[in-house]
């Protein structure tokens, strides 16, 4: 019996030996196993981050690359903006440069209608009294031995004759003209008289040009006699 009993103490033994040893090795197998799948799963978890962070790097560089196109633009849009105002300026300042000319245009055409209308009553002013001149002239060569003749520059200039008792055919020359103002001034007076300016001055306030012509002549003949 004791025989037996240290034999199935041997073989428990050999049993709990065997057992632990074909545990241990399975343990050890699993364990191997197990850090193999965490290193492929690790491999493979690292294989796709990396691959993610790839992808967003080029997703950031791509975003940059974005951002600079947007503000390169941006800056050109502000240029071309600029440049608008700039042109939209100048043209304001042409039309107004414009409207000025025409306003100036204006101003002189009308500036110029008003000389016009003036010249023209002038003109008409100065031929009334040319007119005038011309149906007293007969009178007064019939009556005063006098001769009016139209010379250069719309100029009238009087002869008298029978003034001298010594030389009735001796000349006496008298010159009238219309001023700018429309008004008589003697040119000339040959043989020259001190009361020409005063005679002059008279006929501008008279506007009576046969006493003009008399009292001219009064006074070449109070001459003669000196």
């Amino acid at each position: 019996a004791e025989d037996e009993v240290a034999l199935f103490e041997k073989d428990m033994k050999e049993f709990w030996i065997q057992f632990k040893i074909s545990y241990g090795t399975e343990q050890n197998n699993q364990t191997s196993g197990l850090r193999d799948l965490c290193k492929e799963t690790i491999e493979a978890l690292t294989e796709k981050w990396s691959k993610k962070l790839k992808e967003e790097d080029l997703l950031i560089d791509k975003i940059k690359e974005y951002d600079n196109e947007i503000l390169q633009q941006t800056k050109y849009i502000a240029e071309k903006e600029a440049q608008l105002a700039e042109i939209k300026l100048q043209l304001s300042q042409e039309e107004e440069q414009q409207q000025n000319l025409t306003d100036r245009i204006q101003e002189l055409k009308e500036e110029l209608m008003k000389k016009m209308e003036r010249k023209s009553s002038k003109n008409k002013a100065a031929k009334e009294k040319v007119e005038k001149v011309s149906k007293i002239t007969a009178l007064f060569k019939e009556h005063l031995g006098l001769e009016m003749r139209r010379i250069h520059d719309e100029q009238l200039q009087f002869i008298f004759r029978h003034i001298d008792h010594k030389d009735p055919d001796k000349p006496y020359v008298c010159t009238l003209s219309l001023n700018e103002q429309g008004d008589y001034e003697v040119t000339s007076c040959t043989p020259p008289l001190d009361c020409i300016a005063e005679l002059q001055l008279k006929l501008r306030e008279t506007n009576n040009l046969s006493a003009f012509v008399a009292n001219i002549r009064k006074s070449f003949t109070a001459l003669s006699y000196k």
